[in-house]
């Protein structure tokens, strides 16, 4: 490899962790307001984040809206790798566009629509409403991962297994699961943190009392001018990373 690409891979990389290196120093942070380089360092901060009731109220509201979501993603992602793994043609290829679409759609834009849909619902502000709209955003990252799992998938082993007189879902447990089970996983994981992050829809589907955590810190930069945020961020960070070297040591142990 060239350097120039080596260093131009530097940069780009440098350029993506740089804010985090500015907002896990004010974490620590004395100060009652955003204050870069900080002057003092203390825990003030994560000590608000985790025993104001609103922070906490709005983080388990993220984890619980994520793991219903990524669930209900993970089901319906799966199902969809499957049944288009058998399928070719314009049919094929027209229902995984379909399911792909949120990817490429402004968030703006299916936060908009979600959002009249669901007025009529009556599902704004409510946990269903949340758990729906960020299942259907993690559907792609559930697809794309199982399907990617399924590419190495020898159909023979369905038939072999068929012959033996496994019912198809006796056939789908002990077969197909464990085959494909690192990428739902995978996909499943996906679908949690982008669920977890997202802050577009939830900010059209928040109610005063029901709020997700990207909502809440939204609001503490907008609204209270709060520098809890630095700390529920470095958390977030911390959160992500974690989850990330994970999947990426899982991976090269599957190799």
């Amino acid at each position: 490899m060239p350097w120039w690409l080596k260093l131009v891979g530097a940069l780009v990389a440098l350029y993506f962790i740089l804010p985090t290196l500015f907002v896990i120093p004010m974490s620590f942070s004395t100060a009652s307001t955003f204050q870069f380089p900080p002057t003092g360092f203390s825990l003030k901060l994560y000590e608000n984040f985790f025993t104001d009731p609103t922070w906490l109220a709005s983080l388990r509201t993220s984890v619980l809206v994520g793991v219903l979501a990524a669930s209900l993603a993970t089901v319906v992602g799966t199902a969809a790798a499957i049944g288009l793994h058998s399928l070719t043609g314009r049919l094929a290829r027209l229902a995984r566009t379909l399911l792909m679409v949120s990817i490429v759609t402004p968030s703006i834009v299916i936060a908009v629509a979600v959002y009249i849909s669901f007025l009529k619902w009556h599902l704004v502000g409510t946990l269903s409403g949340y758990v729906f709209a960020h299942a259907a955003i993690g559907v792609p990252f559930v697809l794309v991962s199982v399907t990617s799992a399924l590419s190495g998938f020898d159909p023979k082993l369905l038939r072999a297994s068929a012959s033996l007189g496994a019912t198809p879902m006796r056939t789908f447990l002990f077969v197909t699961m464990p085959l494909i089970s690192r990428g739902i996983v995978t996909g499943a994981i996906f679908a949690f943190v982008t669920s977890f992050d997202e802050v577009v829809i939830a900010l059209f589907l928040r109610a005063p009392t029901f709020q997700t955590l990207p909502v809440q810190m939204y609001n503490s930069v907008t609204v209270e001018i709060d520098p809890t945020i630095a700390a529920s961020s470095s958390l977030v960070v911390v959160a992500v990373t974690v989850i990330c070297l994970v999947l990426f040591v899982g991976n090269r142990k599957s190799r």
